[in-house]
C-alpha cells in the first residue's frame, strides 16, 4: 500500500527477497494497483565471507567520514558493489545516472573489500582541490586537539602529501609533523644520525639560518653541506627526515623543510 500510495515504479533490494516477490506481486494484483518492476541484486558479503547486516559488520556512514573517506568515493566504490559497466572502476556521479539501466548487475554476492575501497578514495583525494583537502585536515586535526587556522599551509602541505594518502586521516598524520613536536624511533636515530652525518647536520642547520627560507634556497644549502662533507643525499637526507619530521621517508625533503617554520627547522637540528 505504501509503494502504490507513493508512486513507486520500480523496487530495488537484496536477492534474499525474491521468494516472497511473488506473494507482493499477488498482492498488487488483489488490490489493483500498478505493479512495480523488481529487480533484485546480489548480497554483500564481509571480508570473512559472512553477510553483512544491520546487526552484523555494519558500519555507520560517519564513521568512514571520521576515518577520511570522502563521499564521492564512498559512492563510486557501493555503486560498483554488485554493479559493473564493463571494466570501468571510476565514475562520476553524472556518468552513474546515465549507464545506469537495471542491467548489468552481478548474479554472485559482492564481497567487500577495505583495500578496494582506499584504491579508490586515494584517487579521489588525489584528484580533489588543495583547498578543500586543507578544511578537511583542519578538522581531522582538530579532532585530535591540534588547533591551526592556517588553511594556507594546510592547503600547500595537502597538495605535497596527497599522492601518498589513500584518507584524509593518513593526510593528516603528514600534516600534523608541522604543528606539534616528534619523537624519531631510536632505530631510526641510530640508523641515520650517525657519527659521520651529525656534523653535516650542524653546517646544514647554520646554513639554514641564514638563507632565504624557500625551496630553491633550501635545495643550495643542502648541496653546499654535501660538498663540505663529502657527502651523498642518500646519506644526509634521511638524517634530517628523522630529525625533523620523525620518520625516514618524505617527499623531496626540500619541499617538505619549506613548509616548516624556520625556527622549527633549527630547533628540530638543534645539538645534533
Amino acid at each position: 500500500v505504501d509503494d502504490w500510495d507513493m508512486g513507486i515504479t520500480h523496487v530495488f533490494r537484496g536477492d534474499e527477497h525474491i521468494n516472497n516477490t511473488p506473494w507482493q506481486i499477488n498482492i498488487f494484483r488483489a488490490l489493483g494497483a500498478p505493479l512495480p518492476q523488481f529487480g533484485h541484486c546480489p548480497i554483500i558479503l564481509g571480508d570473512d565471507g559472512l553477510k553483512l547486516s544491520k546487526r552484523r559488520g555494519a558500519v555507520s556512514v560517519t564513521s568512514y567520514q571520521d576515518a577520511g573517506y570522502l563521499p564521492e568515493a564512498m559512492l563510486n566504490y557501493l555503486a560498483r558493489l554488485g554493479w559493473s559497466h564493463g571494466d570501468d572502476e571510476l565514475f562520476t556521479v553524472e556518468q552513474m545516472v546515465q549507464w545506469f539501466d537495471g542491467s548489468h548487475l552481478a548474479k554472485s554476492p559482492a564481497q567487500w573489500d577495505p583495500a578496494k575501497l582506499a584504491w579508490v578514495n586515494a584517487h579521489y583525494i588525489k584528484a580533489a582541490a588543495d583547498s578543500r583537502l586543507a578544511g578537511l585536515v583542519q578538522s581531522q586535526l582538530a579532532a585530535r586537539g591540534v588547533m591551526t587556522e592556517d588553511l594556507p599551509l594546510l592547503e600547500r602541505a595537502s597538495a605535497l602529501f596527497k599522492d601518498r594518502c589513500s584518507t584524509v586521516v593518513e593526510l593528516a598524520d603528514w600534516a600534523e609533523m608541522l604543528f606539534v613536536p616528534v619523537q624519531p624511533g631510536a632505530d631510526d636515530l641510530a640508523a641515520h644520525v650517525t657519527e659521520a652525518v651529525r656534523p653535516a647536520l650542524q653546517t646544514l642547520r647554520d646554513k639554514l639560518a641564514a638563507v632565504p627560507w624557500d625551496k630553491p634556497a633550501i635545495a643550495t644549502a643542502m648541496k653546499e653541506t654535501l660538498s663540505a662533507h663529502q657527502l651523498k643525499m642518500p646519506q644526509l637526507a634521511p638524517a634530517v627526515r628523522v630529525r625533523v619530521c620523525g620518520r625516514v621517508q618524505t617527499p623531496s625533503i626540500d619541499a617538505v623543510l619549506a613548509l616548516f617554520p624556520r625556527d622549527t627547522v633549527l630547533q628540530r637540528l638543534q645539538g645534533v
